[in-house]
């Protein structure tokens, strides 16, 4: 944990549109590890999109979640103790997330949390560190364009970009690149 108090995770998730069945869970069992270790929850919420289970899970395990929103939302109940972000633009939202996270959490999903991950890192000169959740092979592409790509364009990329293959192994990987940025 950082000394400056719990650290803020950017979580990157969706349950929108096609695809396994068990983000459900994955984003659920991500929430409550996440606020179970003291981490606060920052997530986008956009295009009508929140990971509603990610958040209600950290909420429920007494942990911290903060939402920054395209616009106003009507949330469900559960959500009443988050905090809200409202940035209508959106190279704002994501400078936004830049630079409060203190690392980037990527679940498997859908094509919508790939693509707010990747408008987010591109319009910045730099990133958080990010811990992609390899789970069932999802993000093998990206792990094998970080050990090619990423090596020879930005030098500390084989310490800013980790993968974990399981829920379980995303927070010690959180708390290696937090202790080392």
């Amino acid at each position: 944990m950082l000394d400056t108090g719990s650290p803020i995770i950017g979580v990157f998730a969706s349950d929108q549109g096609p695809g396994d069945a068990a983000r459900t869970a994955i984003m659920s069992d991500t929430g409550n590890m996440l606020a179970r270790n003291g981490a606060t929850l920052l997530a986008l919420a956009e295009g009508d999109v929140v990971p509603l289970p990610l958040l209600s899970s950290a909420l429920a395990a007494g942990g911290k979640v903060e939402l920054v929103c395209d616009k106003p939302y009507n949330l469900p109940p559960t959500l009443k103790d988050s905090s809200i972000t409202i940035i209508p633009d959106r190279l704002e939202r994501t400078r936004s997330m830049a630079r409060r996270a203190d690392c980037y959490v990527i679940l498997p999903g859908s094509l919508t949390s790939a693509t707010s991950h990747f408008l987010s890192i591109s319009d910045q000169k730099s990133s958080p560190p990010m811990v992609f959740l390899n789970q069932n092979r999802a993000f093998e592409i990206v792990r094998g364009f970080s050990a090619d790509v990423f090596v020879h364009t930005f030098p500390k990329a084989h310490r800013q970009v980790l993968f974990a293959e399981t829920v379980e192994e995303i927070w010690p990987r959180v708390a290696k690149l937090i202790g080392e940025s």
